[in-house]
C-alpha cells in the first residue's frame, strides 16, 4: 500500500514539474522564476490568515461538509421521500415481488438441468440442427407449392360443377319442354 502512495506522489510530483516547465519555462532557466508549488503554499497561507481573523469565513469553512453533504445526489433522495414512503412503495410491490421470487426458485430449481450433460453437448449438434432446419424450410416451401397447386386444382373443380349444374339444369328444361309437347299431341279425328 505504501508503495503505491509513494508511486502516486512520485506521479504527482512529475505531473507538477511538467506543469512549471510549461508555465515557466525550462528548469535551470531564468533566477527569478518561482515554483507553482511555491505559489499554492503563500496563497493557502494568505487564505488562512484571513480566515482567522473573519468569524463569517471561519464559519463558512465549518459549513463546507454541510455544503458537500447537501450537493450529494442521494441526500435529495433522502430528504425528498421519507422512510415511511419508501416502505409503502414495498408494500406496494409486494406481490410482483413474491412472484419474481417464486420465477427465481423455479429458476434455481431447473438450473440442474441446465447444468446436465445433454445441454453441454448441444453445441455439439450445431450443425445437425442446422440441416434440419434447412430440410424444415425446403418442405415448407414445398408445402406452400402444393397448397397453391391443391387450390387451383379446387378453383378448376368447382368451375367445372358449376359448367356442369347448368348444363344439367339446361337439359333437365328440354326435356321438360319435349315431355310437355309430348302429352300435349292433339288427337287425331
Amino acid at each position: 500500500m505504501a508503495a503505491a502512495g509513494a508511486g502516486e506522489v512520485q506521479q504527482l510530483q512529475g505531473r507538477l514539474a511538467a506543469l512549471e516547465e510549461r508555465v515557466f519555462g525550462a528548469p535551470g532557466g531564468p533566477a527569478e522564476a518561482r515554483k507553482i508549488a511555491d505559489g499554492l503554499v503563500k496563497v493557502q497561507v494568505a487564505l488562512g490568515n484571513i480566515a482567522s481573523k473573519r468569524e463569517r469565513v471561519k464559519i463558512l469553512y465549518k459549513k463546507i461538509e454541510d455544503v458537500i453533504k447537501y450537493l450529494d445526489p442521494q441526500y435529495i433522495d433522502r430528504m425528498a421521500v421519507p422512510d415511511v414512503m419508501k416502505l409503502q412503495f414495498i408494500l406496494a410491490e409486494e406481490q410482483s415481488i413474491l412472484a419474481q421470487a417464486e420465477l427465481l426458485e423455479q429458476v434455481d430449481n431447473l438450473k440442474p438441468y441446465l447444468d446436465s450433460a445433454h445441454m453441454k453437448a448441444a453445441p455439439d449438434h450445431i450443425s445437425r440442427l442446422q440441416r434440419l432446419s434447412q430440410i424444415h424450410i425446403q418442405q415448407q416451401d414445398q408445402c406452400e407449392a402444393v397448397t397453391g397447386n391443391i387450390r387451383l386444382l379446387l378453383e378448376d373443380y368447382n368451375r367445372m360443377t358449376l359448367l356442369l349444374s347448368k348444363q344439367f339444369v339446361q337439359w333437365d328444361e328440354m326435356l321438360t319442354q319435349l315431355e310437355a309437347a309430348k302429352q300435349v299431341k292433339p288427337v287425331p279425328e
